[in-house]
């Protein structure tokens, strides 16, 4: 599945438009991790654990999105946006989108 945040595919048409594809997740904090957080808060940096975490609930939000649009036929995804969300204390949904299309290699 090709994903792109353009408009347009260079190289390919858009045969069919199957429209909007989406895929999401809720992600809760971890106890663990809060307490390793809270360390790292007072002698600064990154917080790799929620780094961790927030990467691994976007790539499964992107293969949610790719199954829907594998569902329909497609084998694009175009206009892909990510959206973040926090929910309750500690839970965060991360919601991925975008038109999903079926494209051709244009001809040379």
């Amino acid at each position: 599945m090709i994903s792109t945040s353009r408009n347009d595919l260079a190289g390919h048409r858009i045969v069919t438009e199957f429209g909007l594809v989406r895929g999401s997740t809720i992600r809760a904090r971890h106890l663990g991790r809060d307490i390793l957080a809270g360390l790292k808060t007072i002698v600064g940096g990154e917080i790799q654990e929620y780094t961790k975490m927030m990467a691994e609930a976007r790539e499964q939000a992107i293969d949610r999105m790719e199954g829907e649009a594998a569902a329909f036929g497609a084998n694009a995804i175009l206009c892909v946006r990510f959206s973040t969300s926090y929910i309750l204390g500690g839970t965060a949904e991360i919601v991925v989108y975008g038109s999903a299309v079926k494209v051709e290699k244009d001809q040379p």
